[in-house]
């Protein structure tokens, strides 16, 4: 199948390299023109502007964007909007505000243009593992594109479905219809929000163990824990097994004091949105509330448990602090 890939970084390269490994024919763009070129030499279409990309593609035409949430989402959609036609489709693969993708959907859906929101997980260990996709829109335009879905999921993965679950379905395999305009980036929203909970718990707990030997407390209650062995145990067995956790382990292990962090611990957004989603429909979300806090907190003192978050979000989506 034939689509478009705009903006190539952390993601959307290693998206294209897995639709071109599978035979899809990929078109792409970015601002960055050797980005460009390199997926060129992987086989790729390149485009030096998304008019150019635009036309290069055959109609019934189909555009992923994978740009940062927000005006720059906004401004790449609708310039796309104005090259593209009645039964084209515009994908929106960024971490975007729901409400957002409804606005735009209703906007285009004048021009016959179909927009798909797509709330997407996998960092930069997608190209190899595979891409949880969480799909909202058009159910049409969801079908038509299922093909490419498939193939950017992580499909079986090895993972048996769970006991209980005699339904099949796309969710066994890594990817799923959730509904209308801005169900995908809801779930995804959800996602970053426990996301940020199973982060702080860890990083807490990790700090805890940390100052198990501080001289505040009684000497015959000092212990002096080995993390990076803690970390690789908890691997083996036990209920708190994860991929943070995995990510964790791989941070102490290289650097058991994470002194290459400061423990600054930015936040893109999606928590903020889930807390705000819980406050309009009246849930509690205390801890999902406190790991937000916590982030705000990390950017004005810095303890281990904020150099063990930042190790985590640099293991699984390569974020950099800033400098």
């Amino acid at each position: 199948m034939q689509i478009a890939m705009v903006g190539l970084g952390r993601m959307g390269a290693n998206m294209a390299r897995r639709l071109m490994r599978d035979g899809h024919d990929c078109v792409v763009f970015d601002q960055n023109p050797e980005t460009v070129a390199q997926l060129v030499l992987e086989g790729a279409t390149g485009a030096s502007s998304l008019r150019e990309l635009a036309e290069k593609l055959v109609q019934p035409r189909a555009a992923w964007i994978m740009v940062p949430a927000g005006d720059i989402t906004e401004a790449v959609a609708m310039e796309l909007a104005g090259y593209f036609a009645a039964g084209d489709v515009i994908i929106d693969g960024g971490n975007s505000n729901f409400k957002d993708d409804v606005k735009r959907a209703q906007a285009l859906v004048a021009q016959g243009i179909h927009f798909l929101d797509v709330g997407t997980s996998g960092g930069v260990w997608g190209l190899e593992r595979g891409f949880c996709l969480m799909v909202g829109g058009e159910a049409a335009a969801v079908q038509r594109l299922e093909p490419v879905f498939r193939t950017l999921s992580p499909g079986g993965s090895g993972i048996p479905p769970s006991p209980g679950r005699t339904t099949g379905g796309s969710a066994e395999q890594g990817w799923l219809y959730c509904g209308p305009s801005g169900a995908g980036h809801f779930v995804k929203m959800i996602h970053n929000g426990i996301e940020y909970g199973l982060m702080q718990a860890y990083a807490e707990g990790f700090d805890i163990l940390k100052n198990a030997n501080a001289d505040c407390l009684p000497a015959d209650q000092r212990y002096d824990f080995n993390l990076a062995d803690i970390a690789e145990l908890w691997r083996r067995g036990s209920v708190v097994t994860s991929w943070l956790l995995d990510l964790s382990a791989d941070a102490l292990a290289r650097n058991p004091d994470l002194s290459t962090y400061s423990g600054f611990v930015q936040d893109s957004g999606e928590g903020r949105w889930t807390v705000q989603a819980a406050i309009d429909e009246a849930v509690p979300a205390e801890v999902l509330t406190a790991a937000l806090y916590a982030r705000f907190r990390s950017r004005q003192e810095h303890t281990f448990a904020e150099k063990v978050l930042s190790a985590m979000r640099q293991g699984f989506g390569g974020h950099i602090e800033p400098t």
